[in-house]
């Protein structure tokens, strides 16, 4: 497989995992069959795992730690996200990354995660009532202390970029990243290639629109309220897809498997930004681990431009309350 550089010190897979969906974000999941995808994505090759403190409310962690019971850890790169709040009933209620609670969240990761130490450690978004050098700071003392190895950053802007890496070296920052979502090449992008920061890409398959499977009637869970999905802007989005699997189809690939290695060949002169894929079954790591070998010529991704104007897509990626608290988008 491919190799990415993410930081200075951290070359891994150009795949990564995406857990979350094993913990009901787009429906339900089976325990099982979950601990088998992550079995399967380790025994591809595949070794960043990602997940957060708040997935399924501790669920996904307990779910990896399970997973890694058999002696995997030592296979595995964890990458962690903290700080976002939800209630009882599933609701969320902000962010919260104040210095005093960055250690006790991570007491609680590592406890339900089975492990000594996280690989990369990372807010979830901007707390716009704690300065980001406080909270990276406090991340940073645990480097210090031996409980993280690297620090990442997740759907944030240039500045705050700027001022985080200033506090200590950051690794990576994670943020949505595909054909319909391409804002992180006004100046996101260029702003982590000058200071030597990888990009952990998620959201490649835009949520299940571009897997070249998805239809109307697995519109539940999550994808109920994005708009994109949304009638009126669905039937849009979807005709893109037909559009690319003429291309995928000349190729020889999957839509799925098309859409994932326009984002890693968005990285290829770089080096620098790996595509993590959802998945909850082991089918799906199979499906897309060919992504990793398809190099697209200037001819294809000229094509692909075509097919699929970044403009194109139907509809904002996040409902516009939500779209307001990223730093990203400002």
């Amino acid at each position: 497989m491919q190799m990415r550089q993410l930081g200075t010190g951290l070359r891994i897979p150009a795949i990564g995992l995406g857990c979350d969906a094993m913990s009901g974000t787009y429906g339900p999941a089976d325990e099982a069959e979950s601990v088998a995808t992550i079995h399967a994505a380790l025994e591809a090759g595949i070794t960043l795992l990602d997940t957060g403190d708040f997935y399924g409310m501790g669920h996904n962690e307990l779910l990896i730690g399970r997973a890694l019971r058999a002696g995997d850890r030592d296979k595995a790169m964890l990458s962690v996200k903290f700080g976002a709040l939800r209630g009882p009933d599933g609701s969320w209620r902000g962010i919260d990354t104040r210095p005093a609670g960055v250690a006790t969240y991570l007491a609680y990761s590592l406890r339900r995660l089975g492990t000594d130490h996280v690989d990369i450690y990372r807010p979830a978004r901007l707390d716009p009532a704690v300065p980001i050098e406080d909270t990276i700071g406090a991340i940073a003392d645990l480097v210090q202390a031996g409980y993280v190895r690297g620090i990442g950053l997740s759907e944030v802007g240039p500045e705050t970029i700027r001022r985080a890496h200033a506090v200590h070296p950051i690794t990576d920052l994670q943020i949505e990243y595909s054909l319909f979502s391409r804002g992180i090449e006004d100046g996101i992008l260029a702003t982590c290639r000058e200071l030597g920061i990888g990009i952990t890409a998620y959201g490649v398959l835009a949520q299940g629109l571009l897997s070249g499977t998805w239809r109307p009637a697995a519109r539940a869970g999550t994808r109920a309220h994005l708009p994109r999905f949304a009638d009126g802007n669905v039937e849009n989005n979807l005709a893109l897809v037909e559009e690319l699997r003429t291309i995928s189809d000349a190729l020889g690939v999957t839509v799925a498997q098309l859409a994932i290695a326009w984002v890693l060949a968005q990285g290829r002169k770089y080096d620098d930004i790996v595509a993590l894929v959802g998945a909850k079954r082991p089918e799906r790591i199979t499906q897309a681990l060919p992504a990793a070998g398809l190099e697209l010529t200037d001819a294809d991704l000229a094509a692909i431009e075509q097919a699929v104007p970044r403009t194109a897509a139907a509809g904002e990626r996040y409902a516009p309350a939500l779209l307001a608290l990223l730093d990203s988008e400002r």
